[in-house]
């Protein structure tokens, strides 16, 4: 048996929560148990976590919640190659063999037209990350912490009335990746994060919300003061606002936005959703050229902004830096250990272990390709270049209803912003609008990228410049 290959720092407090997992053992057990139902082949998925969160509403609790919470999907392969899965959260040794047994009986209805195998990267050695395990605190002390920062958010401003959308949590989780042919993962991670997202109204005026979130390992290297200042600039910024006229701009993203927008179209760069015809990429597209020559896009699940950053995927597939865009040029696509057989390529951890084995990125990393010829931009500049001085500068600084608003399958877009409109240097926030494009579009009328690249909970991005993007005003 393979020793358990464990991701993060190997220091952890004496009162973290206790686990029922060892990796080994289960895996001895598991293999015991199929054993003597005569299963040759087999495979397990687990993850397992200890979550505290708490919500208030002008300094009373709102909500308190403490929950243990268990998810394993056990898959069997029969003597004709096909797949039965089932999933469990019942780990001992009579679970564990009633489980095996339903995969095994589910085995013989398996698709035949799609069988996935073990990863041959699932026993590969794993990067070592720097995760300190900080102990889960005592929930009355994170509910003394939230009603303090919504306190100081609420004393910020005079219209700052309510927080509506709050939260602080912990979560101490395990998962594990398991197989019949000596593959034993197992990583332990310790989060937390904490939310603000306030309301703001004046006399005669509409209410005007926004918030900031902010993750960390533990509840103490929250950055708490940080997160109350920028809710209240962002909601305070919001309240100066005035109708924007319909019409073509020259848009500026906020990392945050231009992440959320290049996620709902990552059917793009997904091996899965290629071979599935949903993507607006195919086999073919490898090597076209998708944006600007000066943008690259990598997924990098490793990155050391990345908190919650997993070791492996969900096929025990080691995590790694995966190019996705080089100079404008798509070069890879995402894949499980199924399609990267069918493309003739190694598996890129970003399994999800299910029924259906789901592809999905980890964290995106957006920037400029070197030398790649991209110009620095300033929105602050009296004359930012690009810029239809009549009409001005518009400033994305969030998307909503991506839900709804977008159509991976076409590129299409129409999405409801919040943002300022900048003419001559002055910003003003904007009532009311929507933003609407294509996405192959966007990729190919970017005009540069302002700033360092900044970190946010879904990936690192600068701000980006994009030309030409319809917008329409509230009529």
């Amino acid at each position: 048996m393979q020793e358990s290959s464990i991701g993060g720092s190997s220091t952890v407090a004496s009162d973290l929560p206790t686990t029922s997992l060892d990796a080994v053992q289960l895996s001895q057990e598991l293999q015991r148990l199929a054993d003597r139902a005569g299963i040759e082949r087999w495979d397990l998925g687990a993850a397992c976590s200890t979550d505290l969160s708490v919500q208030v509403d002008r300094g009373r609790p709102k909500q308190m919640k403490g929950a243990q919470r268990s998810a394993i999907t056990i898959r069997v392969w029969n003597s004709d190659g096909l797949v039965g899965v089932t999933s469990t959260s019942d780990l001992s040794s009579s679970g564990l063999e009633r489980a095996l047994a339903g995969a095994r009986d589910a085995s013989a209805f398996g698709n035949p037209d799609d069988v996935p195998a073990f990863s041959p990267l699932a026993t590969a050695p794993l990067a070592t990350l720097d995760q300190p395990l900080a102990p889960l605190s005592n929930i009355l002390d994170l509910l003394t912490t939230l009603q303090s920062a919504e306190a100081a958010l609420l004393s910020s401003h005079a219209a700052i009335g309510t927080v509506p959308y709050n939260g602080l949590a912990e979560r101490f989780g395990e998962r594990l990746y398991l197989n019949s042919a000596g593959a034993c993962r197992q990583q332990r991670l310790s989060t937390a994060s904490l939310y603000l997202y306030a309301r703001a109204e004046e006399s005669g005026r509409k209410p005007r919300s926004s918030g900031a979130v902010r993750l960390a390992y533990g509840a103490s290297e929250l950055d708490i003061a940080g997160c109350i200042k920028e809710a209240a600039e962002r909601t305070i910024a919001h309240l100066n606002y005035a109708p924007i006229e319909t019409g073509r701009y020259t848009c500026v993203f906020s990392p945050e936005a231009f992440l959320d927008l290049i996620g709902a179209f990552s059917s793009l760069f997904n091996a899965r959703s290629v071979l599935d015809g949903v993507s607006l990429s195919r086999r073919e597209s490898l090597g076209e050229s998708l944006a600007v020559p000066f943008l690259s896009i990598d997924d990098n699940g490793l990155h050391p902004g990345n908190i919650g950053a997993s070791s492996f995927d969900g096929e025990g597939t080691p995590t790694r830096r995966l190019p996705l865009l080089e100079g404008g040029r798509l070069v890879n696509f995402l894949h499980s250990e199924a399609t990267a057989r069918a493309f003739g390529v190694a598996p890129t951890g970003h399994a999800g272990l299910g029924a259906k084995v789901s592809v999905s990125p980890d964290w995106l990393q957006i920037g400029a390709t070197p030398g790649g010829g991209q110009q620095g931009l300033d929105r602050h500049a009296s004359h930012p270049i690009g810029v239809d001085e009549t009409r001005g500068l518009v400033v994305i600084e969030s998307l909503s209803a991506l839900h709804a608003g977008v159509k991976a399958s076409q590129g299409s877009f129409s999405l409801p912003f919040d943002g300022w409109l900048v003419k001559e240097g002055v910003f003003r926030s904007i009532e009311a609008a929507t933003v609407a494009g294509d996405i192959r579009q966007v990729l190919q009328a970017i005009i540069g990228l302002e700033g360092e690249a900044e970190i946010t909970p879904d990936g690192l991005c600068p701000h980006v410049w994009v030309e030409g993007l319809s917008i329409t005003g509230e009529a």
